[in-house]
């Protein structure tokens, strides 16, 4: 999963990039930005991919759980309707 320190290095390097392109010759910064944004684009779907996979794994553990103990889900999702019910008709 992409934790907070890892956007926070991303960002860092890309105003770093961003910096280095306002300097750049204008012929060569829009070669420059496109290979930077296809590496971006590529970690996107790789960060994209990793979620749906952990999702997933998540999604059959929530399954397996309520599987196991479908009565004890039902009156759990019962209660959260109920406090949620409640908390909506104060506002």
């Amino acid at each position: 999963m992409v934790k907070l320190s890892e956007l926070s290095d991303e960002l860092h390097a890309l105003k770093s990039e961003l910096s280095h392109l306002m300097s750049a010759p204008a012929d060569g910064m829009f070669d420059a930005a496109k290979s930077r944004s296809d590496a971006l684009v590529e970690q996107i779907k790789d960060t994209l991919h990793e979620l749906g996979d952990t999702l997933s794994a998540e999604e059959e553990h929530v399954e397996k759980l309520i599987a196991e103990r479908p009565i004890a889900a039902l009156a759990s999702a019962f209660a959260l309707g109920v406090a949620i019910g409640f908390m909506l008709r104060r506002h």
